[in-house]
């Protein structure tokens, strides 16, 4: 997650920087709903595109990781990596409503509601079968280890 963080930073950035320019934002707080609404869009497309094309976002590529349909153990159609984007969501959402209802909007307590929210729900694959997140389950997918054929000489 850290590294396909770190690579999202300059999508977002990107895309944040032609958000601002094409509605004309001139203050930082300035149509911040519109703004989340379209980095989460952006997001969405970037993980339904990745995974839909070849199963794997760049940060993926790099540790060997795959997602694929978890009946036929083939590619991931457009609509289920949709629907994994959405579902994998779920990684923040409890924690998310915690501080919600809390009314915490900042600081150490968010931040480690947030960080108690990520570890149980990665610790909630001990009790899933084939050990797979809740949103893999709910959506049909599954992650697998793959290494690209060797390259012959």
């Amino acid at each position: 997650m850290l590294y396909e963080g770190v690579l999202l930073f300059g999508v977002l950035m990107i895309s944040g920087l032609v958000y601002g320019v094409v509605m004309q934002q001139r203050h930082a707080l300035q149509g911040t709903w519109g703004l989340q609404l379209f980095v989460f869009g952006v997001l969405g497309l970037y993980f339904s595109w990745f995974w839909s094309r070849g199963g794997q976002t760049v940060a993926m590529k790099t540790w060997h990781v795959r997602v694929v349909d978890a009946q036929t153990s083939g590619p991931v159609t457009q609509a289920r990596a949709l629907a994994r984007y959405l579902l994998s969501w779920l990684w923040f959402l409890p924690a998310l409503l915690v501080a919600w209802a809390t009314g915490w909007r900042g600081g150490a307590a968010f931040g480690w509601t947030l960080v108690a929210g990520v570890i149980a729900y990665a610790l909630l694959t001990r009790w899933l079968p084939q050990r797979q997140f809740l949103h893999d389950r709910l959506c049909g997918t599954r992650l697998i280890t793959w290494r690209p054929a060797p390259v012959r000489r």
